[in-house]
């Protein structure tokens, strides 16, 4: 059975950094993509970072250049690593694998004080 399991949330600053891990219970090798996505209150989820098998990246123009996501094979973890936090980037984070089926992590939350 997939598990994603985030961790990393919490409170920051403006300006201030966060990391985000991502375990999975699986090799990563099995999945097509993951990502991170955020769903902030009274707003859709949103796509914000994606890794795929090969290691191609894509992102939110919201977050280019601030965030980053990246992958560690041989420990079956992805990570956001987030700088330049601003007010807006406050929302719930869910790690995101897909391989035909789409599986989801419980949610991590990320408050950043302006």
């Amino acid at each position: 059975q997939v598990q994603l399991v985030e961790s990393g949330g919490g409170l920051a600053q403006a300006g201030g950094s966060l990391r985000l891990s991502c375990a999975a219970s699986v090799s990563i090798f099995s999945f097509n993509t993951m990502g991170w996505y955020r769903q902030a209150p009274g707003k859709q989820r949103e796509l914000i970072a994606r890794i795929t098998s090969r290691g191609t990246t894509n992102y939110a123009d919201s977050v280019k250049g601030r965030f980053t996501i990246s992958a560690d094979n041989a420990k079956n973890m992805v990570y956001l690593q987030m700088n330049s936090l601003i007010f807006e980037d406050s929302a719930v984070y869910y790690c995101n694998a897909e391989r035909g089926f789409l599986y989801w992590g419980q949610g991590t939350q990320v408050t950043v004080s302006s």
